[in-house]
């Protein structure tokens, strides 16, 4: 089994990943480090892993352990993935994993360097509702794709979340705008050439909290929002000349609403609606890295898609400042 170990003791960890791997087929929860030794030990033994540090410098030094992943806040995500490469660990780490595109590159390198598997964590890459979509549109199943829509809000002001901390990396664009740009990657093997956007800001947080998004991917255009102060919501919508279709709940797909992706005909009279209950795409995420990272061909999300989705939010963020087009 691949031993697992977890940099810090985030709500992330404890509440998707820690249950994603204990229940994964391949792998286990050997260690957890902390700051705090004791909060270490709590949550190591509450998920039966023998070894708990109170340093991540600890835990990355271990035999026991085969690879991380990294939930800390995103503003030490290039930090701490680059000395687990250099420790000779497998490294999964908590999106977005760089604050800009050029802060990866280093991080290829050392990759490259100590021959491990490092991925960014988006776990919707992996779920079968995404697949199906990417099948669908690749089938001809809508015609011509002409147009994504996209909504990511949710409703948070507290101070002491890292979403409002400027310094950590807080901020709608990193926290939840990297979801719609992946995801109509993803499903169609575009990328996106240019960009327009309005960008709100707390005046409190500094964090952006609101965005307006245009993107052109050449054949098709992708409109999104975002906001960390609306109330919930979650919508993609793939739109052709033959037809449309709908995911009901894309990014945390149980939580907002059902695995369900919908299939509309032209005249939206006839509908196919395909289900995917009980899919559970972190423990399908941990599952592929572990089997990518003993030799396999499972699909990761890789340091490279990670450049190029970073280079459209450093777009966004660019466009905001300014009217007109911003070329990614």
């Amino acid at each position: 089994m691949f031993r697992w170990g977890v940099l810090s003791t985030a709500k992330i960890a404890r509440e998707q990943l820690l249950p994603a791997m204990a229940g994964s087929d391949n792998g286990v929860v050997a260690a957890i480090a902390s700051r705090d030794a004791a909060r270490a030990r709590q949550l190591a033994d509450q998920w039966n892993a023998p070894h708990a540090f109170g340093s991540y410098e600890d835990l990355l030094a271990s035999p026991e352990v085969d690879g991380v992943y990294i939930p800390l806040p995103t503003s030490q995500h290039v930090e701490w993935a680059a000395k687990a490469i250099a420790a000779g660990k497998h490294v999964l780490v908590e999106k977005p994993l760089a604050l800009k595109a050029q802060d990866i590159a280093p991080l290829i390198a050392l990759r490259d360097r100590h021959k491990v598997l490092v991925s960014e964590a988006f776990m919707v890459v992996h779920h079968p509702q995404w697949i199906k979509v990417r099948e669908l549109i690749a089938e001809g199943a809508i015609g011509r794709l002409r147009h994504v829509q996209g909504a990511f809000s949710y409703f948070n002001v507290d101070p002491h979340n890292m979403r409002n901390q400027l310094d950590l990396g807080g901020g709608a664009l990193p926290d939840i705008g990297v979801y719609p740009t992946v995801t109509t990657r993803f499903a169609t093997g575009g990328e996106p050439q240019r960009v327009q956007a309005s960008i709100e800001r707390d005046a409190t947080f500094g964090t952006d909290i609101h965005s307006s998004v245009r993107a052109d991917f050449g054949g098709f255009e992708l409109s999104f929002y975002l906001s960390t102060q609306l109330a919930a919501r979650q919508s993609m919508v793939f739109h052709g000349d033959k037809g449309f279709i709908e995911v009901a709940s894309p990014f945390n797909a149980g939580l907002y609403d059902d695995h369900v992706v919908t299939l509309h005909n032209q005249n939206h009279d006839a509908a196919q609606v395909f289900r995917f209950p009980g899919a559970q795409q972190y423990r399908l995420q941990v599952e592929a890295f572990v089997r990518a990272a003993r030799g396999g061909t499972d699909r990761i999300f890789t340091l490279e898609e990670s450049i190029l989705n970073q280079k459209v939010i450093d777009a966004i963020f660019r466009a905001g400042q300014h009217d007109g087009w911003e070329p990614v």
